[in-house]
């Protein structure tokens, strides 16, 4: 019965496909509605145009026949107009070129899809392997608009501007990977705050992308630290069956285990995480997405946390937003597709796999029972497309704490004060709930350089009594003010990539003030620098030195005093993490 009616749906949905794709007399205003155009170029390694390529153009879509064969003219263009709304595979040939084959191509009503071929022969293929990518670097810094999502989702589109043509264009590179791993030798924390890696330890992390055909990825990553005091190690494999963060499913699982402080203790954990996209209209997309947390010291706390990201494209510029997170929100390096991002921001699969490894949330201890630092965030946003290098976002949100994770330094603490490393420790502060604001506007100066400003309105947990009982008794949720400034660029000539950002906040905080922005926006309280210098060593791969410095003052120490002595709450740490990284 149940083989039946997935027959029957299956069956349903290639009739309406048919019904929907098939062109209606008298409804040619319609049809223009609901159609797209797709065009591209293709060229050889050398970037040389190839003119006289073959290219077909093959609907996906269930019970729909067509198809499309063009010519690429002396240019190596191609163009197909009035195309029906829906994915299609790209396959181009060429006498003395291995064939290309893409699946999964989206062409959208009203825009133009661009797609860049690159095609190769079995030498070059070979010798691809041998040599280092042209000009030493892994990853082209072309500016490209996004759709935002919710923290841990992926762009819906990609928007490029181009002189020659008044409509925006979908880009996709269809070049052939340059990535195939990453290893990097670091020293420090790379999440502060996380239970699994309060302190900073030596280790290595490697990433492998072990490609399936043209379209799929399996990525492989994993973390060790050496040093006998803090030691950790964790494995996260990134399941990508259309080859693509954007846009597609995303399957992930992380085991993680770690030292935690003098005591022998051992944070055992495991993170399974799945993302989805259904594309409701051809201006609705609903993006949803969840996981599961199992983790442990002695004792074990789980949840289940859901996220979705209703986003609707109200006019070419104007856009809008419905989302529901958990908090804290999970942090995939930065490219959790705000409204505005460079390739720099995003460095691919390879570091966000990587990023994955230390991505729980926060294990903390009351009344005996061990709790996970939670929360829901509602959100609705409006983002307007200013020009074609800047994007302003207005919000507001509601969030809804129930176990707030306070981090301090206190010594001979009771068991309420989850011990971490040396005198550091992680502390229940209990519920907080608060309505906000945020207004952000990020804008690309130059193609060297971007900034991003943000207001935020939100409530922070902060003294309110004095602590005569239990430390979270003495506190309450107050509003408060935050400005946050962040300036990303490379240098000329040198290329090294620089990130400087400081976030002020009015009065004492003990906890995020608008943790979803933070995420989002990748910024946190205080002074924070970023920088990635990459290393002249010819042919051994692409070597980068990196080093990043958050909370570079040690701003924002509140010292308080309680019936079990003094605390010092520490709402940011403090952290220095560098090193090196060989990506080939």
């Amino acid at each position: 019965m149940r083989h039946s009616s997935i027959l029957c749906f299956g069956f349903v949905l290639a009739i309406l496909g048919v019904c929907v794709s098939a062109p209606r007399a008298g409804a040619q205003a319609n049809h223009k509605a609901t159609a797209g155009t797709i065009s591209g170029i293709v060229h050889d390694p050398d970037g040389i145009p190839q003119l006289g390529a073959t290219v077909e153009v093959l609907a996906e879509a269930p019970g729909v026949i067509l198809s499309h064969q063009l010519l690429t003219n002396t240019d190596g263009y191609f163009r197909a107009d009035n195309m029906p709304v829906g994915f299609y595979t790209v396959r181009v040939t060429l006498a003395g070129f291995l064939p290309a084959l893409e699946k999964h191509i989206h062409i959208s009503a009203n825009l133009t899809t661009v797609v860049r071929i690159e095609l190769e022969s079995l030498f070059t293929s070979i010798e691809e392997l041998r040599r280092p990518p042209a000009n030493g670097t892994v990853e082209p810094d072309d500016w490209k608009w996004v759709l935002r999502s919710a923290s841990g989702m992926r762009p819906v589109l990609q928007w490029h501007e181009d002189d020659s043509d008044s409509s925006s264009s979908v880009v996709a590179d269809l070049g052939p990977p340059r990535q195939t791993g990453r290893l990097e030798f670091t020293d420090g924390a790379r999440r502060p705050g996380s239970v699994s890696n309060y302190d900073g330890a030596p280790g290595t992390m490697f990433a492998y992308d072990d490609r399936y055909g043209s379209d799929s990825h399996l990525v492989f990553a994993g973390q060790a630290s050496y040093d006998d005091d803090d030691q950790a190690g964790g494995l996260a494999t990134v399941w990508l069956p259309m080859g693509s963060q954007a846009d597609a499913p995303q399957s992930t699982i992380v085991l993680r285990e770690a030292k935690v402080g003098p005591t022998g203790l051992m944070f055992r954990g495991v993170r399974i995480d799945q993302n989805g996209t259904i594309n409701l209209t051809d201006h609705i997309v609903l993006r949803g997405g969840g996981e599961y947390v199992l983790v442990g010291v002695g004792a074990s706390a789980w949840s289940i946390r859901p996220r979705f990201d209703l986003q609707t494209r109200v006019t070419q510029n104007w856009y809008v937003d419905a989302i529901y997170a958990a908090l804290p929100a999970t942090v995939t390096n930065g490219d959790n597709a705000v409204a505005v991002l460079t390739e720099t921001d995003s460095p691919g699969v390879l570091a966000d796999a990587m990023s994955q490894l230390d991505s729980f949330p926060t294990l903390l201890w009351r009344d005996g029972k061990a709790v996970l630092e939670s929360g829901r965030h509602s959100e609705l946003a409006v983002d307007r497309k200013l020009d074609n290098h800047s994007m302003l976002q207005l919000a507001a949100f509601h969030d809804d704490n129930s176990n707030v994770a306070l981090f301090g330094k206190g010594y001979n603490l009771p068991s309420d004060f989850f011990p971490a490393y040396a005198n550091l420790f992680a502390y229940d502060g209990g519920s907080s709930v608060s309505w906000g604001a945020r207004a952000a506007l990020r804008e690309r100066i130059t193609d060297d350089l971007e900034w991003t400003a943000i207001y935020a309105f939100s409530g922070s947990l902060a003294p309110i009594s004095v602590a005569d009982g239990a430390l979270r008794d003495a506190l309450g949720t107050v509003n408060r003010h935050s400005a946050a400034m962040k300036l990303s660029g490379k240098i000329p000539g040198a290329r090294t990539q620089l990130s400087v950002g400081y976030k002020w906040v009015n009065g004492l905080a003990l906890s995020r003030v608008d943790p979803y922005g933070e995420a989002i926006y990748d910024i946190s309280p205080y002074l924070q620098i970023g920088i990635r210098q990459p290393l002249p060593w010819p042919n051994v791969g692409h070597w980068e030195a990196n080093a990043e410095c958050d909370n570079l003052l040690a701003q924002g120490n509140v010292p308080i005093n309680t019936r079990d002595g003094q605390v010092i709450l520490v709402p940011a740490f403090r952290s220095f993490r560098g090193g090196l990284s060989l990506q080939f």
